[in-house]
């Protein structure tokens, strides 16, 4: 039996964090006497991930998503625990590791402001050593794929979010790496470059087998591009599974949506529902009903049989509510 690609065990991070008073006199007496805290940012988690991959790593803010990122790609050390990735220790930051991975972060841009893409794609691929037929090669499919042609003779400057984020992920894609660390790639663009750069992400782990470590606050994101994901809160595992899965645990049920004939609202009342249904909201004509999941296709055909309606929708809760559920509760 093979490893798997990425190999966690026990990993955690704390770090000690100067802390002071309000004030003058704190402020001064903190030149001679500073005092510290220990903060856990990631504590004990253990999961591993197999090549080509699309794993979703959740979490809500403060969670220790990035951190744990950071110490998987090799920017920080943890305080305990252990990390194989592609056999590499990934903080003894060798260069045969470095050329495997890559590291994209919605928030921060690794492009030149002032030059052209295209002249910060060259260092880059300088940097990497790419050959130059190969470098081409990959710039060519990626700018395909990407449509992003127009920009590549404009200052950085000059673009919007979306098209630069466009060249961060060549920038990133350049060498050609097995292993992508996603950290909020779609932050703060509109929605249809959210679908652009989603549609992108499937296509390129399709054609190249990468292994990617996606992390985001749109849950479109992870919809789209995730069959798996990982979940964190105050630094500890909560979940490690399918959405499918989590949602059917923490959701044990269905709505219903039902638009009833206008003419034949008024005689019908919530009691005349079967056992277990429950009455969420009720505008008019249009109700929307929670009953649980093995009941849902019954109760739309007694709906449908008892009362005179004109549309009727069965729908899973939406991903947020799961998620949101699972952070409020903290655990499953």
């Amino acid at each position: 039996m093979t490893e798997p690609l990425v190999l966690v065990r026990n990993l955690s991070k704390t770090y000690r964090v100067p802390e002071r008073a309000e004030g003058l006199r704190a402020a001064i007496n903190s030149v001679w006497r500073r005092s510290y805290r220990s903060v856990t940012a990631v504590c004990d988690i253990s999961f591993s991930i197999e090549a080509g991959e699309v794993v979703g790593f959740l979490g809500p803010n403060g969670a220790g998503k990035t951190t744990t990122l950071k110490m998987l790609s090799g920017l920080l050390y943890p305080t305990a625990g252990e990390v194989s990735i592609n056999g590499f220790i990934p903080w003894q930051r060798r260069p045969e590791y470095l050329r495997r991975i890559s590291m994209v972060l919605g928030n921060k841009s690794q492009m030149l402001w002032d030059i052209p893409p295209l002249d910060s794609f060259r260092v880059l691929g300088e940097i990497y050593r790419v050959p130059p037929g190969e470098f081409r090669r990959t710039q060519d499919e990626l700018f395909d794929l990407l449509d992003m042609r127009p920009l590549l003779a404009k200052p950085v400057r000059t673009l919007s979010l979306g098209e630069r984020m466009k060249c961060e992920l060549v920038a990133a894609l350049l060498h050609r790496p097995t292993i992508l660390f996603l950290d909020e790639p779609t932050l703060g663009l509109d929605i249809s470059m959210q679908r652009r750069l989603r549609r992108f992400i499937a296509e390129y782990n399709r054609r190249s087998g990468a292994t990617i470590i996606l992390t985001s606050h749109y849950m479109a994101d992870v919809e789209a591009l995730c069959p798996r994901i990982i979940m964190i809160h105050h630094g500890q595992l909560l979940y490690d599974g399918t959405l499918e899965s989590l949602a059917n645990r923490l959701t044990p049920y269905k709505i219903l949506r039902v638009t009833f004939d206008s003419e034949h609202i008024e005689p019908i009342d919530a009691g005349t529902l079967p056992t277990g249904t429950e009455l969420i909201s009720k505008e008019a004509a249009n109700w929307t009903l929670r009953v649980p999941r093995g009941e849902a296709t019954k109760l739309a055909a007694f709906i449908l049989n008892t009362f005179a309606v004109t549309d009727v929708t069965i729908e899973n809760p939406t991903i947020e509510e799961v998620i949101d559920q699972l952070y409020q509760e903290g655990a499953l």
